[in-house]
């Protein structure tokens, strides 16, 4: 304690300046065995922030889990659990709190293996500054980029690079350097601003509180003089007002409070708010404190947990959001949507593939959610934007989500706590991925209805520039009447797969045929739609349509649409013309796929008459 002490300062005004002290809340990241548990012990230990009795058991603990031969082995300090001591890895976040005289610290340790990605993406959204370890011999891996990546998906405003393990490398200077323009550049295709690399022994405690003479060639600061002098950020007073309603509190007839954090701006009783998503506008009537506390409050900001008391009775429970209108921020209003474009971190071995359905948290609210779309895969090694039907575990992904239920949202890098969301499994309640909302749609979705509801599609004359003879002749050349093959059922019914073997058959008996799978639609040319009656109906419409012009090319066209209303189906068959178009029910149709391609070719055979079959 002395150590943090002034000259002459009292404890009393120690505690007080020490309640008023800058905290910055920073994470060590990186690849496995890169050293961030050594880093964080070697931190507390050169600061003089290890207690005597925690010295005591780490010495112990070292002749029994330590790596350094029977020396104090500082990772142990970070590494508490029993697996993590076996395997001489870090599993958890590990949370640590140390301060100096100029500054208090929440220093989060995250894992660095694949498979504990979700718990590195956790502690960032708590943090502020990351440091990434970068082991000299063996420079940036797959994984470095990896958590680079999500640090600044996650809005980080600082970035450090601790090239570490620097006396394995005889401190050679051009291997720094080298390894300094790999983080300088990776960062510049990020977009972190600034960023920063410092050569260290995290073992041996070079350049980590105290300058080296290993490195007479390093100029800059050490890593405690840069996590004391980055500048923090604090929340503003100009900032839009926001609570985030976690508990309505009734105790009595006479009393109904709502609890929650604020987590930006400020409010004062009498202040005009409305509560979103339902827009109703009411006044703060009371900031409520119990008596031993002081009593009520009359202003309060950012970050506090606060219950207040409306002055009308509106309908406000947990998940709603209480905003100001008017006044400072109070034009600043959250999107209130169902409809929000999101970067994922996916974290469950079963891969996301659009369509599927979970619980989304985001804020205080939780809401029943479906993947539509995903954009997107990106490629950690390059950054390059793939376009898949799926994502697999630990890839990151943009994807399009659909909420049941309107929710309020803000950009992540805006506000955290409204930009955050994950994925909750709705059967094991699992956590399958992290995101960060990109944008949300702040225009209400009006009920959509296909295009062919609102008014009737003519039938096409074939162009003038056609011979009158042409049909005839292609049905000569491929032996086939022109003809659209819709397969549906539900998904996994085997509908793709029997469509894909129709279409091989028919290439082998000389026929020209092709399939139009309406999973591959929804990735480009239905990209817009959802999975609601209405857009599913829309998406039939629109694989009719190429279908229908197709067929004036005298093809055979097989579709492969989930289409579950008769009334859709009905539709499409008036649209292609029922002499042109055979529907095949795949839940019906289980196992008798002989009987299906007999069906087929008798339908689509020159000499069929039409509207026969």
């Amino acid at each position: 304690m002395s150590s943090l002490l002034n000259e002459g300062e009292s404890l009393g005004a120690f505690i007080e300046r020490y309640r008023s002290m800058e905290l910055l809340r920073f994470l060590t990241c990186g690849s496995v065995d890169d050293g961030k548990s050594t880093l964080i012990g070697r931190l507390l230990h050169d600061t003089d922030r290890i207690y005597d009795d925690h010295r005591k058991a780490l010495e112990e603990d070292s002749k029994v889990h330590g790596t350094q031969g029977g020396a104090v082995d500082l990772a142990l300090l970070v590494d508490g659990l029993k697996a993590e001591r076996e395997q001489g890895i870090t599993i958890d976040v590990a949370w640590r709190y140390f301060s100096t005289a100029r500054r208090s610290f929440i220093i989060a340790d995250c894992p660095g293996h694949e498979q504990y990605t979700r718990n590195m993406a956790t502690g960032a959204s708590h943090c502020q500054l990351a440091i990434t370890l970068i082991d000299a011999r063996h420079g940036m891996t797959r994984q470095t980029r990896r958590h680079a990546f999500i640090a600044s998906l996650l809005g980080l405003p600082q970035m450090v690079a601790a090239v570490n393990k620097m006396d394995l490398v005889g401190w050679d200077e051009s291997r720094f350097r080298e390894l300094e323009r790999d983080f300088l550049a990776w960062c510049a295709r990020l977009g972190t601003p600034e960023p920063m690399v410092v050569p260290i022994s995290a073992l041996h405690g070079d350049c980590i509180v105290h300058p080296s003479t290993n490195a007479p060639w390093y100029r800059g600061p050490t890593i405690l003089q840069l996590l004391e002098g980055v500048p923090v950020m604090t929340p503003s007073a100009d900032a839009p007002f926001r609570l985030l309603v976690q508990h309505v509190i009734r105790p009595s007839l006479d009393f109904r409070g709502f609890a929650g954090r604020i987590e930006s701006g400020s409010v004062a009783v009498g202040d005009r708010v409305q509560v979103l998503p339902s827009g109703r506008q009411t006044r703060i009537a009371r900031i409520a404190r119990d008596e031993l506390s002081g009593g009520d409050l009359q202003f309060v900001a950012a970050p506090s947990s606060v219950l207040v008391t409306l002055a009308d009775e509106v309908d406000c429970s947990r998940g709603d959001v209480i905003t100001c209108v008017g006044g400072v921020g109070g034009s600043q209003q959250p999107a209130v949507c169902t409809s929000i474009e999101a970067d994922l971190v996916w974290m469950d071995e079963t891969p996301l593939v659009a369509g599927a359905s979970f619980l989304m948290r985001i804020g205080t609210r939780t809401v029943p959610a479906t993947v539509v779309r995903i954009r997107y895969v990106v490629d950690v090694d390059t950054l390059g934007q793939h376009v898949r039907d799926s994502i697999e575990w630990n890839e990151i992904g943009r994807v399009d989500i659909v909420t049941q239920q309107p929710i309020v949202v803000e950009p992540y890098r805006n506000m955290r706590a409204l930009g955050a969301l994950i994925l909750i499994d709705r059967v094991t309640n699992a956590t399958a991925a992290a995101g960060m909302v990109r944008s949300g749609d702040p225009h209400e979705p009006s009920p959509r209805r296909a295009h062919w509801m609102t008014s009737p599609a003519p039938t096409l004359d074939p162009p003038a520039s056609r011979g009158a003879g042409e049909a005839l002749e292609r049905a000569a050349r491929w032996r086939q009447r022109p003809a659209a093959i819709l397969l549906f059922g539900a998904p996994k019914s085997g509908k793709t797969r029997r469509a894909f073997a129709i279409e091989r058959h028919l290439w082998q008996q000389g026929h020209a045929a092709v399939v139009i799978d309406g999973q591959a639609l929804r990735s480009g040319l239905s990209r817009d739609l959802t999975f609601s009656d209405e857009d599913r109906s829309e998406n039939l419409r629109r694989a009719a349509e190429v279908a229908r012009l197709l067929l004036d090319q005298g093809m055979v066209v097989i579709l492969s649409m989930v289409a579950p209303q008769p009334s859709a189906r009905d539709l499409a068959r008036d649209l292609i013309g029922t002499d042109r178009f055979l529907a095949i029910d795949c839940g019906e149709a289980s196992g008798d796929d002989a009987a299906m391609l007999r069906d087929v070719e008798a339908f689509i055979r020159p000499d069929r008459t039409p509207g026969a079959g």
